[in-house]
This record gives C-alpha cells, structure tokens and sequence, in this order.
C-alpha cells in the first residue's frame, strides 16, 4: 500500500464531479418536502456502505446474482427517470413511507451511490491504490454528510419559488442523465446523436 496525495486527490475529484451531492440538492429537497426529513448520517452510511462493497469485492457481487454492471446501470437509470418524472410533473410514484423514508432509496442509492458513480469506483481500481481510493471516497461522504445536513439552510436560501423552478429545470436535466445512462448501456445509439 503506496499513500499518495495526488493520487487521493485526483480520485476525490473524479467521484466528486461524479457523485455530484451539489447538483443533487434540488432532489433532496424534493424528496425532504415528501418525507419531512433526511437522515444524513444513515444516508452517508448507507451510500459509503455500498461503495466500499464495490471497492472491495465490485463485479464479483455483481455475478453472483447473476448480473453485470451495465444491467445495475439500466436498473438504476429507471428510478433516476422516474424521480426526474415526478419532480417535471409534479406527481408522486415512490412511496416513502414515514419520516426519513426517502434517505435510503432514492438517495443513497441511486443519487449518491449510483451506477456512474460504482462504475467510476471499479475504474479506478484498475488505475489507483485501494488506500488512496479508499481515503478520497471518505473525505467525499464528509461532504456529503454535510451537504445532507445543511437542507434546510438550502431551503431558506431559494424560497419556494426557486425551488419550484430549479425542481423542473433538474428534473429535465435527470430525464436526461437516466436515457443517457440507458443508452449507454443497451448499445442503442439515437441517429444524429455525438
């Protein structure tokens, strides 16, 4: 095991940009008014729990149930688009049950934890040591947990008409980001698509 700086931070960098927790707090913020509360630490825990299995034992746990990474991929493109088609239309699918329901789906997985951001994960591996892997994915659930704690200052800050607008607006950009992911991973290319 080799500790390296630059190699901690240039993979604290990649999942950062990849996990992207400040582009999520639209969705956090929808999914908080429907529950009534986010459960940061359970939340955190849950999401680092699932990128450690990756870290350590990724594609293996994935054939033991019988499938790959890019079916996990499709599965979890699925409930980013239908959360992005309740923030467009306004309409409830998932239900999250009492306080705190949503913390764990959807956002520890598949916001936080997601396929692009697992698959980053068993990428990085093949690139980096598991210890500077381990320790930028720490400091990233710092963030994180703190981000997930900070909601309400969030809310104060847009009003509701802000966020109203940024829950349509990012919910066309998740649409996008979920038939992407499907596309990417079906093979299926869209004529004139770059």
């Amino acid at each position: 095991m080799h500790l390296s700086f630059i190699q901690i931070f240039a993979c604290f960098m990649v999942l950062f940009a990849i996990i992207d927790i400040p582009g999520s707090i639209p969705i956090i913020l929808d999914i908080k008014a429907k529950t009534g509360d986010i459960e940061s630490g359970k939340t955190s825990f849950v999401a680092f729990g699932i990128f450690m299995a990756f870290l350590f034992i990724g594609s293996p746990l994935l054939r033991v149930f019988g499938i790959d990474v890019s079916s996990f991929a499709i599965a979890g493109s699925f409930i980013i688009f239908l959360i992005g088609m309740e923030m467009v239309l306004g309409i409830t699918l998932f239900k999250y049950g009492s306080s705190g329901g949503g913390s764990i789906v959807p956002i520890a997985f598949p916001l936080i934890a997601g396929a692009g951001s697992i698959t980053t994960i068993l990428s990085l591996k093949a690139e980096y040591q598991t210890i500077n892997i381990l320790i930028a994915l720490v400091l990233n659930m710092v963030v994180v947990y703190f981000v997930l704690r900070l909601t309400s200052f969030f809310e104060r800050i847009l009003g509701d008409a802000g966020l109203q607008i940024l829950k349509k607006v990012f919910g066309i950009i998740l649409l996008s980001i979920a038939i992407k992911l499907f596309l990417s991973n079906t093979g299926i290319v869209l004529p004139h698509a770059k």
